[in-house]
């Protein structure tokens, strides 16, 4: 039986389990929701091309949550038998005798629940070898020690291949799964500089099957590059000036906007960007689309994990606010509709303003490339923006030095109005997809 027959087999046997699960619970409780993960893979890690590390697993939970009345109860188990079923949806209903009343709880509106699971093609199983793997990461070394003799050693090398299969019902009469894979080569090397200081940098790759990787030695020769560019930094005085957000940084930047119009932190009055709906937050230029059923998108899902349907969405429209996201819990607190957002967000695409990576850099003309963001000081209730940085300094449009301890300072809110173009370089491995993100000024604190 290959791997795709027995992937059908398990589904059957998760869904009859959930099935179970449901029907035992519906005796007793008012509402319940039933779901299980999945997950079969295996990881291998190398250092300096020899073999580290080799983890297979498969694991996956039963979470049963039940509802009475008000009161809500959760429990979960790893044996799927008959028995551990029973008992542990008794343990889910004994809990919620003990829990306080919220008016809000529940599963979703049975209305917004899917009904037609559509075919995203996202399950491409790959099962190597240890042996193909831990080649597969030693190519990825090997490529990135070649590259360059300033290359002194390796922080390892990865290679990751995992399928899985998701199963979610309620009591609505809601119950589906789909299968899905995702596989990644990762590189991570050191050079040293002139001064005998060491820079490290990485590179990935990530895809729903395998074919759409990266050659392991284009991942790691891509490492060899921005560790070797990152050797014998500078450091700048305190000023301000353009930045602009290499494309893989610049994912984070909507992240925050993710974070500032969630419902949990709308209701909570933590947010930046409460009462912003129908307001324009960034340039009338800028367009923000979600779509959730992109063939193969790393965030397609025709479901979220309450089971609602997933609907192509537009974020930002020429700069305004359309949408908050949010789940059934926040929607009901908010005296809202639920958007499908339980779980996180689905292939959100930046809309780019047509300039290539080097002409975003002619755009800036002078200011610094933002490459690598550190520490966590963002403040999402008041949009306070603060983190150390590195990256170039770009005199007339050219890299000119690598550039490291500095910090970057602003506000959300004028950051995402200062955006002054978005490029074509769109990182695809993330989530967000968005091109390199240039901004009008930022404060750079450094000598």
């Amino acid at each position: 039986m290959d791997v795709r027959e027995q992937v059908a087999q398990q589904r059957v046997e998760l869904e009859a389990a959930v099935a179970r699960a449901l029907e035992l619970a519906g005796k007793q409780a008012d509402a319940a929701e039933v779901a299980i993960n999945k997950t079969t893979g295996i990881s291998v890690s190398t250092r300096m091309c020899d073999v580290e590390n080799v983890e297979f697993n498969s694991d996956g939970a039963l979470g049963i949550t039940v509802y009475r009345g008000q009161r809500k109860g959760s429990a979960s188990t790893s044996d799927l038998s008959e028995n551990a079923i029973a008992q542990t949806v008794a343990a889910a209903l004994d809990i919620a005798r003990y829990t306080s009343e919220d008016p809000y709880a529940g599963p979703g509106p049975a209305e917004l629940m899917a009904r037609e699971i559509p075919d995203l093609d996202l399950f491409h199983p790959d099962e190597p070898e240890p042996d193909r793997a831990a080649s597969i990461a030693a190519r990825a070394e090997q490529a990135a020690l070649d590259a360059d003799p300033r290359i002194k050693q390796s922080d390892g090398a990865s290679y990751d291949s995992h399928y899985g299969i998701r199963v979610y019902g309620n009591s609505h009469g809601m119950l589906a799964s789909y299968a899905s894979s995702r596989h990644s080569t990762s590189c991570c090397v050191i050079a040293e500089g002139k001064n005998g200081e060491m820079e490290r940098d990485y590179s990935y790759t990530s895809a729903r099957r395998v074919t759409d990787l990266w050659t392991p030695e284009k991942v790691g020769q891509h490492a060899a590059e921005r560790t070797v560019g990152r050797i014998d930094p500078q450091k700048l005085t305190t000023r301000e000036a353009p930045i602009m957000f290499a494309a893989d940084i610049a994912t984070g930047l909507f992240g925050h906007l993710v974070m500032g119009i969630s419902g949990s932190n709308l209701y909570r009055k933590s947010s930046f960007l409460l009462d912003k709906l129908g307001e324009q937050i960034f340039p009338d230029w800028l367009d923000i689309s979600e779509r959730p059923h992109i063939l193969r998108g790393m965030a397609s899902t025709p479901f979220d994990s309450e089971g609602l349907a997933t609907h192509d969405r537009e974020i930002i429209q020429s700069g305004v606010l359309q949408t908050y996201l949010m789940t059934s819990y926040a929607a009901r607190k908010l005296g809202r509709q639920p958007t499908g957002h339980a779980g996180g967000i689905h292939n959100w695409l930046v809309k780019s303003t047509g300039e290539s990576y080097e002409q975003m850099l002619k755009k800036m003309d002078r200011g610094l490339l933002v490459t690598e963001l550190m520490g966590q000081g963002v403040n999402i209730v008041t949009g306070d923006y603060s983190r150390g940085a590195a990256g170039f300094w770009v005199e007339n449009g050219e890299i000119q030095f690598p550039v490291s301890e500095v910090t970057i300072a602003g506000n959300l809110k004028d950051m995402m109005q200062n955006i002054v173009a978005i490029g074509t370089d769109t990182e695809t491995r993330s989530q967000i997809q968005t091109g390199s993100v240039l901004l009008d000024t930022m404060k750079i604190a450094g000598e």
